[in-house]
């Protein structure tokens, strides 16, 4: 009984450790699916972006070009308290 108790537990100790090794050895040896992924999620970004400068011809200003007129000496706007103070949403 022990003779078979010693040879289960050894054969079920070198079958896991040669799982493990032979799964080391493909995931080494080909690229893994994330990988794949990633250069298709790259592909995909590139072709949209190609797509998207075809439809949209010319430079568009940014948000920040846009409000130039708002800066430190500008007057603010917005709803004012009683005070007479702008109300800043807080």
């Amino acid at each position: 009984m022990i003779r078979r108790l010693f040879w289960l537990t050894l054969g079920a100790v070198l079958g896991v450790a040669g799982y493990r090794r032979a799964v080391a050895l493909t995931r080494g040896a080909s690229p893994s699916r994330r990988a794949l992924g990633a250069a298709r999620f790259v592909a995909d970004v590139r072709d949209g972006m190609a797509i998207y400068l075809e439809r949209h011809p010319g430079r568009v200003s940014s948000t920040l070009e846009s409000h130039r007129g708002t800066g430190a000496g500008a007057p603010l706007t917005g709803p004012v308290d009683s005070s007479g103070d702008v109300k800043d949403g807080r």
